[in-house]
């Protein structure tokens, strides 16, 4: 039972480079309005609503990692293993990289909005209401928390041992209802990858010729006086 032969704990890792562009998308965001008379409060405001309550939400019912929020792969079929992994996901240290990744949204929203200005030409939205690219940058800021968790769940799940996960016990069907945040239409079927076995080398033990053997009993009679 090997967690490198879920192929979706691979295509999760996309994360890596969709966060970037992602960030890029919320500088364009930003850049469509000018800031308000108050932009530190407009800036807690986008990320209270963006980052901060889909943090404790996520920490209290963990995105499913089987979830690639528009699909899913459906409940009821989803394999032993594929449920000893979702039952792998309530970790503390899980908890506090979804709590930190909320963290670093904020100096993260701050920044861009600061220098969102030097976009305004090249973005699409411009002469938008303030308060409508606040609640677009909210929800980009949810977006990139959800595939950050689902990052760090990955790469977890990805490094555990075989034998951590066989002596794991299978989450039930009501326990992933009840416990994971499960979005997406469960049309997400795919098949396990086929990984080589390790080749196990045997040493054989090789036995002296019978030759050999009289040949050192004669040498030790002739030394005998």
């Amino acid at each position: 039972m090997t967690p490198r032969s879920e192929p979706l704990l691979w295509l999760q890792l996309i994360s890596f480079g969709v966060l970037p562009l992602e960030a890029l998308l919320l500088l364009l965001v930003l850049a469509g309005s000018d800031p308000g008379p108050l932009p530190g409060l407009e800036r807690l405001f986008c990320w209270a609503i963006g980052a901060l309550a889909p943090a404790l939400l996520l920490v209290r019912r963990p995105a499913d990692v089987w979830s690639l929020l528009l699909l899913q792969t459906p409940l009821r079929g989803r394999r032993e293993l594929q449920r000893r992994l979702s039952r792998l996901q309530a970790t503390p240290a899980l908890a506090l990289a979804t709590a930190g990744g909320a963290a670093m949204g904020l100096p993260l929203l701050w920044w861009i909005d600061r220098h969102a200005a030097v976009a305004s030409p090249f973005s699409p939205f411009s002469s938008s209401p303030r308060l409508v690219a606040l609640l677009l940058a909210a929800l980009l800021l949810a977006l990139m928390l959800w595939q950050w968790q689902q990052l760090v769940q990955s790469l977890w799940l990805l490094s555990r041992k075989a034998e951590t996960v066989a002596g794991t016990p299978p989450l039930s069907l009501a326990e992933l209802e009840k416990q994971r945040l499960c979005l997406g239409l469960p049309l997400l079927l795919p098949e396990p990858l086929l990984l080589p076995e390790p080749s196990v080398v045997v040493p054989v033990a090789v036995e002296p010729e019978q030759g050999t053997k009289e040949a050192e009993g004669s040498d030790l009679d002739q030394q005998v006086p």
